[in-house]
Formats: structure tokens, C-alpha cells, sequence
């Protein structure tokens, strides 16, 4: 390591990418961190270069690696929620959705299965969560504001 490699460590590290979720805005505080959970819980599966390296304490002990970028928070109405969803499907982004309809179900093939007796423009969204270059997503999320 040379000095100008210890001078980028110390440099807080802008993302090209952002991870995000929107959620809308008259969910349940529990819905929405379920929710939230749900969404990204996918995101690194199909983008494997978001999770970094596990983590390890003094003690040794292992933990499981986590996203190595912020996840930022968004809400918004159910129109928002229409919209974005339109245009992160119309950019081609990675993607993850959660409908009202999740809230019945208890496994993941009921969920599936949910999602899929509905037609996309149909879809009873509460969450979105997108990954992508950090104006594209910007774009998708446009109208949807800061969770508080």
C-alpha cells in the first residue's frame, strides 16, 4: 500500500450507484419496515457486487456481509408509487416490488403467487426498491420524498 492508497482510504466513498426504496406513504410503521426488509433482501442477489465482505468483531467472531453502499429511504403516494414503477421498468433497472396483497400471505410461493394473478398495471404497490446509476434512479424516483 502506498500513500496515496492510504489517502483513498480515508476519503469518504461516493457511490456511482444508488440502492433505494420507495414505500408509500400510509403504511403502517411495522408494514414499512417489513417492507423495506422484503425489498432489498433480493437486490443482492441479482447484483452481487452491492454486498461487501463480512464483517468480523475483535473477538473474532463472523457476521454476515451486508450492502456496501447506504440503502436511502423514500415515500410517497400511491400515484409516485405508479409512476416510479413505470419508469424503473421503462430504464431497465433492477428491481423488486411489494403489493398490499403480500400483507395475506405467509411464504415465499404464496407471495409469488400473488404477484403474479395480477396484471402489472394492476398491481396494488407499496414498495419499490431499485438499484442503478445514481441519476437514473433519481429519475425514477422523482416526486417521492426523503422517509422522515
Amino acid at each position: 500500500m502506498n500513500a496515496n492508497d492510504e489517502a483513498n482510504d480515508e476519503q469518504p466513498l461516493r457511490f456511482d450507484t444508488k440502492i433505494a426504496v420507495l414505500l408509500r406513504e400510509d403504511l403502517e410503521t411495522w408494514q414499512r419496515l417489513n417492507v423495506t426488509a422484503f425489498l432489498v433482501s433480493g437486490l443482492g442477489t441479482v447484483v452481487p457486487e452491492v454486498v461487501g465482505e463480512p464483517y468480523e468483531d475483535a473477538d473474532g467472531v463472523p457476521y454476515l456481509p451486508m450492502f456496501r453502499q447506504p440503502v436511502l429511504v423514500f415515500e410517497g403516494t400511491k400515484e409516485t408509487l405508479i409512476a416510479a414503477h413505470a419508469r424503473v421498468l421503462s430504464r431497465g433497472l433492477p428491481r423488486a416490488v411489494f403489493t398490499g396483497d403480500l400483507f395475506a400471505t405467509g411464504n415465499d410461493r404464496d407471495n409469488r403467487a400473488a404477484v403474479r394473478a395480477v396484471p402489472t398495471a394492476e398491481l396494488d404497490l407499496v414498495g419499490l426498491a431499485v438499484h442503478g446509476p445514481r441519476n437514473a434512479v433519481d429519475k425514477v424516483l422523482k416526486g417521492a420524498r426523503m422517509h422522515p
